[in-house]
Parts: C-alpha cells; sequence; structure tokens
C-alpha cells in the first residue's frame, strides 16, 4: 500500500498532507496512526487529507484532519497554515487562501514567501469563552481554569511556571469525565502587558511544540481575565506567534515544507 505525502511544520507543529483522492481504502484512523508514527512511519502530529476540488464557491479547497491517534480534529490553526502552503506549492492558490474545515471556512493571506518557507496571517474566527472560571477537580487538586471554544474545544490553565509535571496534568484533563470528547489543553504564564507563554497538550496528539488553536484560546482567556491586552505575542517552544483583533483574532505564523515521498504500509 502507498501514500504519497508532503511534510510540512507550522511553528514545529508537523503535519503529513495527502490529496484525498490518492488516499487508498481502508480505515483512515488505521491508516493515520501507522504513517504518523514517528518510529515505524514518516511521523507527524497529524494527517491532513486535501480536496482537489475546483468546483466549490466558498472556498479554493477542504481538508479533513487526522491526529497521530487516529482520531478526528475539527481544526489545527498550523494544520491549516500548512495546508495553505500545500495548495501554493502545487499552483491552485496564491496570496489570498480559504479553505474549508471541520469549524467552517477559514481565509489566511500570504504575507511572505522564500522558496518552500512561508508566512500567513489567518482569521481565527472569534473565541466564545464558555466557562471563565470553572473549578476543574484533579487527582492533585481543583485547578480554575478556562473553557473556550475555537473551533475545537480548548481548556486553557493560568499557571505561574512551568516547573511541575504539566504533561500528566495534560493527560490527565484531556480525558476528564467532564469532556466527553476530551479537550485540549494550554498552560499559560504572563509575561508583560502583550506577552504570555505557553505550553501545549493536544487531543489525540499529545505534547506539541506549538497550536494555532492553542495559542488563541490561551490569549483570548488571559484578555478575558484582564493579565493582557491586545495585541498579544504569544511565546511557544517552538518561537513566538502574533495574535491580534477583537472579536475576530488573527493569527500569524510560518510554514516550512521539508519533506515529500510515498509511504508504504505493508509491502
Amino acid at each position: 500500500m502507498k501514500i504519497p505525502y508532503l511534510k510540512a511544520h507550522g511553528a514545529k507543529n508537523d503535519f503529513l498532507l495527502t490529496w484525498a483522492h490518492e488516499v487508498p481504502a481502508g480505515p483512515l484512523a488505521n491508516l493515520a496512526r501507522a504513517i504518523c508514527d514517528r518510529h515505524t512511519g514518516i511521523g507527524a502530529d497529524g494527517w491532513l487529507l486535501v480536496e482537489r476540488d475546483g468546483e466549490r464557491q466558498d472556498a479554493d479547497s477542504a481538508i479533513r484532519l487526522i491526529n497521530s491517534d487516529g482520531s478526528e480534529a475539527e481544526i489545527s490553526g498550523n494544520g491549516t497554515r500548512c495546508a495553505a502552503a500545500f495548495l501554493i506549492y502545487h499552483g491552485l492558490a496564491s496570496e489570498r487562501v480559504r479553505i474549508s474545515t471541520g469549524a467552517g471556512v477559514k481565509q489566511l493571506r500570504l504575507l511572505e514567501r522564500s522558496g518552500l518557507r512561508f508566512v500567513f496571517e489567518m482569521n481565527m474566527g472569534h473565541p466564545e469563552i464558555r466557562e471563565e472560571h470553572f473549578e476543574l477537580t484533579l487527582s492533585t487538586g481543583a485547578r480554575d481554569v478556562t473553557l473556550v471554544w475555537v473551533g475545537n474545544p480548548q481548556c486553557a490553565v493560568p499557571v505561574e511556571n512551568f516547573d511541575f509535571d504539566w504533561r500528566g496534568v495534560g493527560a490527565e484533563i484531556e480525558r476528564h469525565p467532564h469532556f466527553p470528547n476530551r479537550t485540549n489543553v494550554s498552560f499559560f504564564r504572563v509575561v508583560d502587558g502583550h506577552t504570555i507563554e505557553v505550553r501545549f497538550w493536544e487531543r489525540g496528539a499529545g505534547e506539541t511544540m506549538s497550536s494555532g488553536t492553542g495559542s488563541t484560546g490561551a490569549a483570548a482567556v488571559a484578555i478575558r481575565r484582564g493579565a493582557v491586552q491586545d495585541p498579544i505575542t504569544v511565546v511557544t517552544p517552538a518561537g513566538e506567534l502574533q495574535l491580534r483583533g477583537s472579536p475576530n483574532v488573527f493569527l500569524v505564523g510560518p510554514v516550512e515544507i521539508i519533506a515529500e515521498g510515498a509511504f508504504y504500509l505493508g509491502e
């Protein structure tokens, strides 16, 4: 079984992209787990299936995101930027790109390009704060968190520092009974009036170096709690992302295409 792919990362959040019509028959969850495995596959946080459909009126393309654990997600901000770069690389889009996702049509604007490196501004939409102060009971005690919807579910956790087992806490929150469909988790600390630093634990992928939707949710929560003001720099382990705007949030972030080839499964 041969699966063509292009590999790209958005701020070190890496994805494999395949034209939907080139995906072999078979359970997508099993295929995603195989191709995303970092030891026996190509390795990635997720697999994006891209429609090559020139007949859409509302978008240039549509994507489906399958996480590395085989679950399907509504959207990834970093992944959607990677899909925009994929379309431009194949000559199917230019400066402005519209992509249909599980969270609706997202609009992106190409700001810079140098070879296989791109910088996009993406309209992330309007973050919806669902519970500003929610007491979440964990094995280590109760935590004051904020629940926010940014096209996917986010649980934002304010912290003083990252000198604790935030990965373990993130894994527990992801699968907490309060979230029957699981949730993404971001831990953020305030650096100054326009800057936060964030760590990410993503539903279906675990720890990631950055997250576009996670950054959007954490920034919206930090603003709502009065800790920072727009515009915001989000410092991630992969570098900085820039966010601005209200009610819609615009995120500026990079993409780099790093590989292209085929994955052979069971041959």
